[in-house]
């Protein structure tokens, strides 16, 4: 059994036509991807990289008591086949890619959900079957299924025209044709660099045949060997001179910018697909580009697997990260100092931005304040607290 039949084994394969739903903007409910291979470009795909990669690393959370079966699945592993970090990783890259990224259950032989699996139809239709509105997946190897819309999360960017579905990448063709312009010109400057050329005045021959004669024999005895030679060009010849091709190639002014606009496109600069990022820098991509996203995955995610009811009693799915592992030593020591100090942070939270195991027992749990602190009580008094307040209450 294959991983079509795995995943949309108790799917429908093939729902009735019953015609499109109908949208409010009025334009058919229809995704098809995109002919344009971005990804077959180096710098799309490191730039597509460089978010997938650090998304990877989103802590999936499960939080309150509903479907606690579902739950210890998840805590697991998002299916049978990835982990939290592969699925991620391919999520981000399909969103980038597509602009749309689809995520359908997986269900045990019980009709139980069991994961999530993020899939890529090369199109889907939003068709209407028994009333409701299903999604009806279209794959490159030509198999479809449908999933009930209810069932299935959209993740979508640059949402505009379509209701549900979020535009193409054609606005990047232009800086795309710029990018292959410049690689060709590149790689013909290269082979021509490799060739010599040379022009020169032929007297004293009057017919075409005789010009033809003399261009095969001066070829044959000058250029037909393999081991090069010299050019001997007999006095027949003269103004001889050698002909340089200059190409033209983009100058590095104008490359930083095409690339810059590649960057802009996909919210990315150098100093992340260096990983140069750190501190403040990080911290504004996380706020630009991965928070998004793990805010987006959580609210679909949580809708698609947890009911009403659930949700309402506060059981969702959360995609966090822990910024400041991403600051300096500095700026970290400085943190871990404040918030110790104060009893914001107790022993645990302090370890882990230093990337360490929690303490064992239970010891991490204790919240410390430094003894030159006082506490303000409601009724206005000051009360002095020093070593004695240490236990595990805030």
């Amino acid at each position: 059994m294959g991983l079509f039949s795995a995943i949309f084994g108790k799917a429908k394969i093939n729902v009735p036509d019953q015609g499109f739903w109908t949208l409010l903007d009025g334009y058919t409910p229809t995704f098809s991807s995109w002919g344009g291979e971005l990804y077959e470009s180096e710098i799309v795909r490191a730039a597509v990289h460089a978010t997938a990669n650090h998304c990877s690393k989103l802590s999936v959370k499960v939080l309150g008591t509903g479907n606690p079966k579902l739950q210890t699945r998840l805590r697991q592993a998002p299916n049978d086949w990835q982990t939290w970090g592969q699925f991620l990783y391919r999520l981000s890259t399909i969103l980038d890619m597509q602009n749309n990224a689809f995520i359908v259950p997986v269900r045990n032989e019980f009709g139980e959900v069991t994961g999530v699996f993020p899939v890529l139809p090369s199109s889907c239709e939003i068709v209407q079957y028994s009333g409701q509105p299903w999604l009806r997946y279209t794959f490159r190897n030509g198999g479809k299924a449908a999933i009930a819309m209810a069932e299935c999360g959209i993740m979508t960017k640059f949402q505009y025209k379509n209701d549900l579905f979020g535009e193409n990448n054609q606005a990047l063709n232009p800086t795309m044709e710029l990018i292959n312009i410049q690689n060709k010109g590149i790689q013909e400057a290269v082979k021509n660099s490799a060739s010599f050329r040379f022009a020169a005045k032929l007297a004293n021959f009057s017919k075409p045949e005789d010009l033809v004669k003399e261009r095969q024999r001066f070829n044959k005895e000058n250029l037909s060997g393999e081991g090069g030679g010299l050019l001997l060009f007999p006095n027949t010849y003269s103004e001889i001179q050698q002909v340089k091709s200059t190409p033209f190639v983009v100058s590095a002014e104008e490359m930083a910018r095409i690339r810059t606009s590649v960057f802009d496109y996909f919210g990315v600069n150098e100093e992340v697909l260096q990983n140069k990022a750190y501190g403040d820098a990080w911290n504004a991509f996380y706020e630009g580009r991965i928070k998004p996203f793990s805010i987006q995955l959580s609210d679909v995610i949580s809708r698609m697997l947890f009911s009403d009811r659930e949700r309402a009693n506060g059981t969702q799915l959360m995609a966090t990260a822990n910024r400041l592992q991403y600051m300096s030593n500095t700026e970290k020591l400085n943190v871990s100092a404040q918030m110790a100090d104060r009893g914001i942070m107790n022993r645990d939270e302090i370890r882990e931005i230093w990337n360490l195991d929690p303490l064992p027992d239970g010891q991490g749990k204790v919240y410390t304040i430094r003894g030159e602190y006082y506490l303000l009580n409601q009724d206005g008094s000051t009360t002095k607290k020093g070593d004695d307040l240490t236990s595990g209450a805030k």
